[in-house]
């Protein structure tokens, strides 16, 4: 497969799909007595505004929004807490709810934002490493309150220099992260190619040049992109594009030949490829460079079992064919001996016919 597959199992929501669809949305939106709209018309998003905004441009997607948040439970609980919060529009940085508000929202507008469960964090929920505090249980509706700051187009502005470029790379890459522990890879698989851009100007969007970069700089960014692209990797295999995922390993073992998780991840690709051999030489491989490392010792093992009971079940169907095929040489043998017998019997008939009548031939010829 040499594009990526949606996935089967994602219970994310597309629904922030074009820009000119979300700008049309408040037109469509119901208004409440209070001022609450409705933004999908079912009750699970609405926003209130609390602070007007400027009349100015929208935020489109990909436009780079800065924002102020915070994120309670019905409880009142805080959960999530951002200060100058900086995040491309649309680009699955903050909960599904709170992204599709932000496009419907003035520079400058304060709102209360409800987000049922569906378009926040579902039935996983979500827990906090730093601060279990913070956890979001399974099922939760969150009220945030939202301040839109700025609104504008990403320019050169934010990709010119070297801290920018890492620092929102590095954001895209740990956003990625965040959902493909979510399972939701095709996802994951957005913001590792958007990291990528940031990190590599080969990769696309981003119009700056790497040139006025010093060593260690160029260095550092090349490490990352190798993190970003061994994560891709695995993000594309999950959806079984293998073609695809086995571009992205590559990438890595251009650069780094001895990265023992990547050789682990393409020997994986080759197995669910069914190329047994070769997944076999990646392993064996892997597991010189790092013969501690059990998990290449037991998938080394799987694969030559694998590979034994294939030789087997060739060499019996061999067997198997080769006998048939003898069968069928036996049979054919036997079929042309007896035709052969059955017109025995017959020729002699022939011939004794064939002798009486010369014979009356000859006889009537000779009196007559």
């Amino acid at each position: 497969m040499d594009q990526d597959k949606s996935s089967s199992n994602s219970s994310f929501e597309d629904l922030t799909s074009t820009a000119a669809e979300l700008d049309k949305m408040p037109e469509k939106a119901e208004e409440k007595e209070d001022d609450v709209m409705d933004i999908l018309g079912n009750g699970q998003l609405t926003k209130r505004i609390l602070v007007k905004g400027r009349e100015e441009q929208k935020p489109l997607t990909g436009d780079v929004c800065r924002i102020v948040f915070e994120g309670r439970l019905e409880d009142g609980t805080l959960v999530e807490k951002e200060e100058d919060f900086l995040i491309n529009v649309g680009e699955h940085e903050v909960c599904q709810g709170l992204d599709m508000t932000l496009a419907l929202m003035y520079p400058g507008e304060k709102a209360e934002v409800v987000v049922s469960p569906r378009f926040a964090y579902g039935s996983m929920g979500l827990k906090n490493e730093k601060d279990p505090s913070r956890n979001i249980p399974p099922d939760s509706k969150i009220i945030y309150t939202v301040e839109l700051l700025t609104s504008e187009p990403e320019d050169e502005s934010q990709t010119k220099t070297f801290e920018n470029r890492k620092k929102i790379g590095t954001r895209k890459r740990e956003r990625g992260n965040f959902w493909f522990n979510r399972t939701e890879y095709n996802i994951a698989i957005q913001l590792y190619r958007r990291a990528l851009e940031y990190l590599d100007d080969t990769e696309g969007a981003p119009e700056t040049s790497l040139e006025s970069f010093t060593t260690q700089q160029l260095q550092e960014l090349l490490e990352l992109r190798i993190f970003v692209f061994n994560n891709l990797a695995a993000a594309q295999t999950k959806i079984q594009a293998y073609d695809t995922a086995l571009k992205s390993i590559e990438n890595v073992l251009r650069v780094q030949p001895d990265n023992v998780k990547a050789l682990y991840r393409k020997g994986k690709i080759l197995e669910a490829q069914g190329d047994t051999n070769g997944a076999i030489a990646i392993f064996q491989r892997a597991a010189t460079l790092d013969p501690e490392n059990k998990s290449f010792q037991t998938e080394l093992g799987k694969l030559i079992l694998k590979r034994t009971r294939e030789v087997r079940n060739e060499k019996d169907l061999y067997q198997k064919m080769l006998g048939h095929a003898q069968k069928l040489e036996q049979k054919d043998k036997r079929k042309s001996t007896c035709t052969v017998a059955n017109w025995r019997p017959w020729g002699l008939l022939l011939g004794t016919v064939l002798v009486g009548v010369a014979g009356v031939a000859m006889y009537r010829y000779k009196y007559f």
